[in-house]
């Protein structure tokens, strides 16, 4: 075990950190988490008797609350935020309340207190889109949204506040995929299988998209692979994280090879020429991380987990479906 204890994961009850939150505890972290459960209250119910989990039911934006809970923090992995494109654009003033203000409150307030590590969720979304064979770190940012330009503020301000005392670190993830206990079934390739499996029919729009994954695995053991590194080798260091970049139709495929030679895959014209391929050689090559687990991985656990019926009702539960879910609820 490390120096670091005290851990608040931000955004612990939503898809990656519902995983990310029982590896921390297996490692004999003390975790709490800060989340508004707007997509379920039982999400950690299987790891919500560990001694060593504090669950908040809580509001980023509360500044009260923060300088309450952030005191004898050691890490924080900031995870929360309203999710892509489509999810920000339902209100970008509550998006960007979230997204950008709380941050630099959040921020602020971890400097403040001593907080000695933070990491940051950013997003692959930042680079627009790009022509070039592979998008490392270094190019200029493109955003194209909202969401990924508030995203990308995010990291200058993160960057400027970085100190020798106060450790950042900044992931620019690729789609997240695989099973998590707070299932997301509007992801692409975890979207794809759930209509291969229960309805036998895939439609994909346009298809020549290119789409970087990361198994939830690979991505939560990262996190967790970050907090044991010393700090001179991911100090105001920013990475990719990402598997293999495929195409839409080429996913579709994989997705309808392993769930078997019935699915149909039908193809439809889309204006959304959003098309990204990242580099994670840099995360590989610095810090000797590299995923394990494969776009095919995630669609194999997918399907057990339909069949064990993990997901119950997955064509109409709102809980599943960022839009749907946010469109539930009142926040203001």
């Amino acid at each position: 075990m490390n120096k670091f204890k005290n851990l608040l994961v931000t955004g612990g009850a939503g898809y990656v950190g519902a995983v990310l939150v029982s590896k921390l505890l297996d490692k004999g972290y003390k975790v709490k988490v800060i989340d508004l459960y707007i997509y379920g209250e039982d999400v950690l119910s299987k790891v919500r008797n560990n001694p060593n989990l504090v669950e908040i039911r809580g509001d980023i934006r509360d500044r009260e609350l923060l300088e309450k809970e952030i005191p004898r923090t050691d890490a924080i992995i900031h995870l929360a935020c309203i999710s892509n494109d489509p999810s920000y654009e339902l209100n970008p003033e509550l998006g960007k309340s979230i997204n950008y203000d709380a941050f630099i409150q959040l921020v602020d307030i971890a400097k403040k207190n001593k907080v000695k590590r933070f990491i940051y969720a950013s997003s692959s979304s930042v680079y627009g889109i790009k022509e070039v064979p592979e998008v490392t770190e270094d190019i200029p940012l493109e955003p194209l949204t909202d969401y990924s330009k508030y995203k990308a503020k995010c990291e200058e301000i993160l960057l400027k506040e970085a100190t020798d005392d106060f450790i950042a670190t900044i992931i620019r993830p690729a789609t997240v995929c695989g099973y998590s206990p707070r299932m997301r079934l509007d992801l692409t390739v975890n979207l794809l299988t759930n209509y291969a499996v229960n309805t036998g029919e895939i439609t994909i729009f346009g298809g020549e998209q290119m789409r970087p994954n990361i198994h939830i695995e690979d991505m939560t053991d990262l996190y967790v692979y970050l907090l044991e590194l010393p700090k001179e080798k991911i100090h105001r260091k920013i990475y990719n994280a990402g598997y293999e970049n495929y195409k839409v139709k080429e996913i579709a495929g994989m997705v309808q090879s392993i769930v078997g030679k019935h699915v149909s895959i039908k193809t439809v014209p889309t204006n959304d020429i959003r098309s990204y391929h990242v580099s994670s050689k840099k995360i590989k090559d610095e810090l000797g991380f590299s995923a394990k687990h494969t776009i095919e991985d995630a669609i194999v656990d997918l399907k057990k987990a339909f069949e064990q019926e993990r997901i119950p009702n997955p064509m109409n539960d709102i809980r599943y479906y960022n839009i749907k879910a946010m469109q539930a609820v009142d926040l203001k």
